[in-house]
């Protein structure tokens, strides 16, 4: 089974993402984001915004992922970004090709809290990531169809994440 984060830079998908791997048994992480820096490193490529734009990308997440979940068994946890709907019905049929269940989380927090957490996050710098609320605001309906929206704004990942592993063992929802 795969447990894929998606939502905006900075709503707590990392964090969760290692809580997730904590409370669920035979649970394991991959950063489909580390696929995209791999390719960055390839000369050739057409020049692109982001990895995700190129196809190569949205395949090899894929075939790795895939891969990666029959070696590994049990759950396999992502966090990744995806705020393009044709880009995230790529990746989906590709996974419900291979047969692989699929639950699709959007962790969502309101824009106050969300600018709060980038700003005072010291890893990173937060102009990149704040430049991205938008897009996330445009992608928010579709997101909204394709996954179960779990708000963070006033939930520690603890909860987020037993919320998540309750609802991703519910057989009749995906």
């Amino acid at each position: 089974m795969i447990v894929w984060l998606n939502g905006t830079f900075g709503v707590g998908k990392t964090t969760t993402s290692a809580e997730l791997v904590r409370l669920i048994p035979e649970a394991h992480f991959f950063d489909p984001e580390q696929v995209g820096i791999m390719l960055t490193h390839a000369t050739g490529l057409p020049k692109v915004e982001d990895f995700q734009d190129w196809a190569l990308w949205r395949t090899l997440v894929v075939e790795t992922v895939t891969r990666l979940a029959g070696q590994l068994g049990g759950v396999l946890v992502l966090a990744q970004t995806v705020l393009v709907e044709d880009y995230w019905q790529e990746i989906r049929a590709g996974l419900e090709t291979a047969g692989i269940p699929l639950h699709h989380f959007v962790l969502h927090a309101d824009r106050a809290t969300l600018v709060r957490r980038i700003e005072g996050d010291p890893q990173l710098p937060p102009s990149w990531r704040l430049d991205h609320l938008t897009a996330y605001q445009d992608a928010l309906p579709w997101l909204s169809r394709e996954a179960r929206i779990v708000d963070t704004t006033h939930l520690p990942p603890t909860e987020v994440a037993a919320h998540i592993a309750a609802a991703a063992v519910t057989p009749d929802r995906t």
